[in-house]
């Protein structure tokens, strides 16, 4: 394996003698085709380069977009969103029924391309793969249900006849990171199309192969190229292009950037839906299955090398279960296998930039200057591959330290003890952010009690964050600095479109005549008196 591996980084306070295990491997080839998907970007700008994090070569030349490219892009998708709206649902729904059908039938594919993009296991990008085929199948299924005209209560029962229709809002613009390329795309891409909306959407140059993919499928499963526009470059230049053009707005990234996003939309009047940071908390109840409790806070801390908005980062141990918490979790998180190859050997794979290893390791270095413990890892490990970081457990994490509140977005946890349930909750909502949590507890009752006292979009009871990230059913999305709005559920869908309400009136009218005595006005004031009282004691 080649690699254009960095410097190591100092070993923060000394670290452990002997690292955490390389897992066998080489990492996966580039799908054969996979350069010809650069084909679909509306780009006639200068070319960049995107390179594997998991090896430091070249994946792809990517053409980016200019102003006038993204303009074209948008007028092609408004014109090709009025038939689309126009079609029935069942249609629209059949298109996303392929899709999931291909999206499975091509997964290794898929794999490769997010593992080469990303960084990740392919244990972890496994995730992605199903992810996006649960979000086009509930769409496909729940969108003639959710779109239907409703029938609502009127003025005056039986008099009244009203109904709430739902229209797309036009073209959506979508801002992706780079992160969860595969899943983080279709939850805005998939229900705006069922909407009957078109997409202009601009992924993070470092995963476009990922994103394109997706759209070829797409494409194969029947929907209209020109529904879902595709454009290249950095955030700063493309994502305010998209921004500005667009009839409601999906961003996925900083808080920060998102508050631009934000005031970008609310200038022009238009929604945005945003899913922003988080430092989000696991609480270990004191009657909680260790053992259960080690392995889920595992895979809450350290899926995709940490790198995933909804990961743990504080663990709040009770004061009776922490010391062997503690030791158990250290002991477990020393054997996870590191490795960057295209097999389901490895348990952690890469972080996906040098700045965000260069993140990561400024968050541990600082902690441990300034007093934390480092338990394990903690560690740059290029002779696995450029950006490998060792997953680090530490204690003694206090406010000064850049970790304590900041978001690491990396393979790194702070473990802190707590007494009552009560100073479990304070502490999970000592944060300005509010994304997800998790509870483990031996009582789902006593579970679940906790999980509605902390103020989070998404409380996972005994699951680190896939038991809500699962239920597409339900809504997910972020309080406080986390974000505005959300996916899944009927609002996943429901945001993409504009509603009306037509209110037809039959018999008596809701007002008085403007002519004629003023009895008349009296005598109408009376039998509006009467009926209403009449609706209070039937209980209407």
């Amino acid at each position: 394996m080649t690699t254009t591996a960095r410097p190591s980084h100092a070993d923060p306070a000394g670290g452990p003698a002997t690292g955490n295990p390389a897992a066998a491997g080489r990492p996966p080839a580039l799908p054969a085709g996979a350069a010809a998907l650069v084909e679909q970007v509306r780009g006639t700008g200068p070319t960049f380069t995107a390179t594997s994090p998991l090896t430091g070569e070249r994946t792809v030349d990517v053409t980016s977009s200019t102003p006038a490219d993204v303009d074209s892009a948008f007028a092609d998708a408004r014109a090709a969103q009025r038939p689309w709206a126009g079609l029935p649902v069942a249609r629209r729904a059949a298109v996303l029924l392929r899709l999931h059908d291909l999206v499975l039938d091509r997964q290794a594919e898929g794999l490769d391309l997010v593992q080469l993009e990303a960084g990740k296991a392919r244990r972890h990008a496994v995730e992605e793969i199903l992810d996006v085929a649960i979000n086009a199948r509930h769409y496909a299924r729940a969108a003639a249900r959710l779109l239907r005209p409703r029938r609502r209560a009127g003025a005056l029962p039986v008099l009244t006849r009203t109904r709430e229709l739902r229209f797309p809002v036009g073209v959506v613009g979508v801002v992706s990171p780079w992160n969860y390329p595969l899943s983080l795309a279709a939850s805005e891409v998939l229900p705006a199309l069922a909407a009957g909306n078109a997409a202009v959407h601009r992924p993070d140059p470092a995963t476009m192969l990922s994103a394109l993919w997706l759209r070829a499928l797409a494409v194969e499963a029947g929907l209209p190229p020109a529904l879902w526009q595709i454009v290249a470059g950095e955030g700063s230049d493309v994502g305010p292009l998209v921004t500005g053009r667009a009839d409601l707005v999906c961003f996925t990234g900083s808080t920060r950037v998102g508050r631009e996003v934000a005031a970008q939309a609310a200038r022009r009047l238009v929604p945005s839906s945003l899913e922003l940071g988080g430092k989000n908390p696991l609480l270990v109840l004191d009657d909680a299955d260790l053992d259960r409790a080690v392995e889920g806070a595992i895979r809450a801390c350290f899926a995709s090398a940490g790198q995933l908005c909804v990961s743990a980062e504080r663990v709040y141990v009770a004061d009776r279960l922490h010391d062997e918490f503690l030791r158990r979790f250290v002991a477990r998180t020393g054997t996870l296998r590191l490795g960057v190859g295209g097999d389901f050997d490895a348990d952690l794979g890469s972080l996906a930039s040098a700045r965000q290893l260069d993140t990561v390791t400024a968050h541990v270095t600082d902690a441990v200057a300034r007093g934390a413990t480092l338990h394990t890892g903690g560690r740059h490990r290029p002779d696995i591959g450029p950006y490998v970081f060792e997953p680090a457990v530490l204690t003694g994490v206090v406010p000064g330290m850049r970790m304590h509140a900041e978001e690491t977005f990396g393979p790194v946890v702070a473990v802190h003890r707590f007494d009552t349930d009560d100073e479990a909750v304070a502490l999970a909502n000592d944060t300005a952010y509010g994304l997800n949590a998790s509870v483990f507890s031996g009582s789902g009752a006593r579970g679940e009690a906790v999980a509605a006292r902390i103020d989070a979009g998404a409380v996972n009871v005994n699951d680190g964050y896939s038991a809500v990230w699962g239920s597409v059913d339900a809504p997910m999305g972020g309080w406080k600095d986390s974000g505005l709005g959300g996916r899944h559920g009927a609002d996943g869908l429901l945001r993409f479109t504009r509603v009306k309400t037509v209110a037809r009136q039959r018999g008596l009218d809701l007002a008085p005549a403007y002519h004629g005595p003023g009895a008349h006005t009296a005598a109408w004031t009376r039998r509006m008196t009467a009926a209403l009282r009449l609706l209070r004691r039937t209980g209407r």
